[in-house]
């Protein structure tokens, strides 16, 4: 299976279960869910920064690519899982929805998972690995050796 397509739906199951367990805390708590939402989007920036700067780290091919293209899958996916969910799990929720959610959901998605995948794209990519490192030279023996040891 191609590596944007995994990565790319990966995100937006990640983010449409985000955005239907945030649905469903505000139908219990209307105005109280702020730290709940920051808290929710930290965890979805974590998420792509680590997997992207996991790839950049095992130097995968067109890692850029990969994670440019997944962004753009994500978005719309997510838009549609998130309806889906929202009518299966929160409020019944019809095709009305649907358009919004695939066009300016989908776009602040896409971003939420490009901007920092390319940061974890950089700073992965400046990790050694640890075949990358020169090999270690046993340290010299404290007391000389003498014939007799």
């Amino acid at each position: 299976m191609r590596s944007w397509l995994v990565r790319g739906l990966g995100m937006a199951v990640l983010h449409a279960i985000a955005e239907v367990a945030l649905a469903k805390a505000t139908v219990y708590d209307p105005t109280g869910l702020t730290t709940a939402r920051i808290a929710v989007i930290a965890l979805l920036v974590g998420a792509a920064a680590l997997w992207s700067a996991l790839d950049a780290w095992l130097r995968r091919e067109d890692a850029g690519r990969t994670w440019f293209i997944a962004s753009l899958v994500a978005g719309p996916v997510s838009g549609v899982l998130y309806v889906i969910g929202r009518a299966i799990f929160v409020d019944r929720t019809g095709a009305e929805e649907l358009w919004p959610a695939i066009s300016d959901g989908a776009a602040f998605t896409a971003l939420l998972v490009l901007v920092p995948a390319g940061l974890g794209l950089f700073v992965g990519g400046r990790l050694k690995r640890p075949a990358d490192e020169p090999p270690k030279r046993p340290r010299p023996s404290p007391r000389p050796r003498t014939a007799g040891d």
